[in-house]
């Protein structure tokens, strides 16, 4: 129980232009002899990069981020029990332009004070409910990627507080509403800026290298799924027929398929996880996901048939886990990620994943006082 070090990465320096007076800094987890602790994410996520530098490749990610906007500030919903959540559209805004119109005094600022605050944002837009957004930033370095995606997810909610409204990156925050995803695209580059995934001769510019690196994650999809829906809410975003996947098969440009390959045919061809909620923590999704490529690339695992047509309604092929007892069973076995991260890094998430399971089971749900409080 003694304290860490936490050493501060001065690369990621920059000023906060939504709060005045204000700068952030990220840090890295360091002990007491200046070493990094391995169960830091960031630190998991750093050997992993390394270990494909090592390999001769430059991973590049990007993380699309979903979320829902509601006019209640915080404040307000704490007050009220968290009840009473009023989105700010009555209706699906998936690129709608009247809608998105009457959100842009909250989207703008998020926008521009991103943007002041050094991340490259490409984007926002309505998405596929009642007051939900989608922001994008640009592909970049898997560590660049992770870095940003927490400053963004900081900076919604506090810009949207700033409004006098609040913003959720719950996976699932209603069951009757799309869930909120956080799809994960990857590549895989040389040293020199070659694009290691393409091969204009293949069917789908696919190289070897990428076919490698798509076997290995689906090869391990199941036992990294821990790392990419992490609470026990993440796995009622996996819902048929709502655009969030439960096979982990891959298709191109699929989006009932758990790894969807994008840009097929061009040098910008790529593997998009569609596994991860906004509930993710960056660093250890980014991570898993490089280090079962990376193991596909290793032992040059054989990619498996393409699946096309509706992957909700197809039987036997390889489900994603369905909660969050199944997918820690399968972390905690997992040789791969034991020899990748470490056991001690294993055991650590797998007893988190417990301590989650074990506070979920014991709490009495609304649900539960609605269906039985009479007729028990």
């Amino acid at each position: 129980m003694g304290d860490y070090v936490l050493k501060t990465d001065m690369s990621t320096l920059r000023r906060v232009p939504w709060l005045p007076g204000t700068a952030m800094v990220l840090g890295d987890t360091l002990d007491h002899d200046h070493n990094p602790v391995e169960h830091a994410p960031r630190n998991i996520l750093k050997k992993q990069v390394a270990r494909a530098r090592a390999l001769g490749f430059e991973p590049m990610m990007a993380t699309e981020l979903e979320f829902y906007l509601f006019e209640n500030s915080y404040e307000n919903l704490r007050d009220g029990g968290l009840r009473d959540l009023k989105p700010v559209s009555a209706y699906n805004e998936d690129y709608h332009i009247f809608q998105t119109t009457k959100e842009e005094d909250v989207m703008r600022a998020i926008r521009n004070g991103l943007y002041g605050a050094g991340i490259p944002v490409e984007n926002s837009k309505g998405e596929a409910d009642a007051g939900q957004e989608e922001i994008n930033y640009r592909y970049s370095d898997a560590l660049d990627t992770a870095d940003n995606h927490v400053i963004v997810k900081n900076g919604v909610k506090e810009i949207a507080w700033t409004k006098g409204r609040s913003a959720t990156f719950m996976a699932k925050y209603d069951h009757r509403k799309a869930g909120s995803s956080s799809h994960i695209h990857q590549s895989l580059w040389t040293s020199y800026g070659e694009a290691s995934f393409f091969d204009h001769d293949d069917k789908h510019g696919m190289s070897a290298t990428m076919k490698h690196f798509l076997a290995g994650q689906l090869a391990h999809a199941q036992e990294i799924t821990a790392f990419l829906a992490p609470y026990v809410n993440s796995y009622k975003r996996f819902t048929v027929g709502m655009f969030a996947p439960t096979k982990a098969v891959w298709s191109a440009d699929n989006r009932t398929a758990g790894f969807r390959v994008c840009g097929v045919h061009t040098k910008a061809v790529r593997v998009e996880c569609r596994i991860p909620g906004s509930d993710v923590n960056p660093y250890l999704a980014c991570a898993a996901l490089l280090a079962a490529g990376l193991d596909g690339i290793e032992r040059k695992l054989e990619l498996e048939p393409e699946m096309s047509g509706d992957m909700y309604n197809t039987a036997g092929i390889r489900e994603i886990p369905h909660n969050l007892r199944e997918a820690s069973a399968l972390l905690n076995g997992s040789k791969m990620l034991r020899s990748a991260f470490g056991d001690d890094v294993i055991d650590h998430y797998v007893h988190a994943a417990e301590w989650e399971i074990a506070e979920t089971d014991r709490v009495v749900t609304d649900f539960e006082v609605q269906r039985l409080l009479e007729r028990a």
